[in-house]
């Protein structure tokens, strides 16, 4: 368990060094939404390609955790939901990969929101 952390750190930090490095260096021009897109995005991408995938196996949580890691998962659900469904597959197979992660941290969100009291 302990033997791909120094990997999934190494790699889960560069990709938000790179995401970071994109807002400084770029005020004004690239907002943080743009970035945030950009690595959904990006991870569909390379997912489609095939390319995720090898960085999953290496960096484990370090390469799923990060948007990019949800482009992927969104990648991955709907070529799944092609080969099951059709094309209209290709919609709710995104969506049935990711959904628990999204319930996930509506929940979470809802139960701290609950618990604590927000200011300002």
């Amino acid at each position: 368990m302990f033997d791909n952390l120094p990997m999934a750190f190494l790699i889960g930090g560069l990709i938000c060094v790179i995401g970071q490095l994109i807002m400084d260096l770029t005020p004004f021009v690239i907002t943080p939404a743009h970035v945030l897109v950009g690595y959904v995005t990006t991870g569909a991408f390379i997912s489609a390609l095939g390319l995720y995938e090898p960085l999953v196996k290496l960096a484990g949580a370090g390469a799923t955790i990060p948007l990019s890691g949800f482009g992927h998962a969104l990648a991955q659900g709907a070529i799944e939901g092609v080969k099951t469904k059709g094309l209209l597959g290709a919609i709710g197979g995104g969506l049935e990969a990711t959904s628990v992660g999204i319930v996930a941290a509506i929940m979470f969100g809802f139960a701290i929101s609950t618990i604590f009291n927000p200011k300002g």
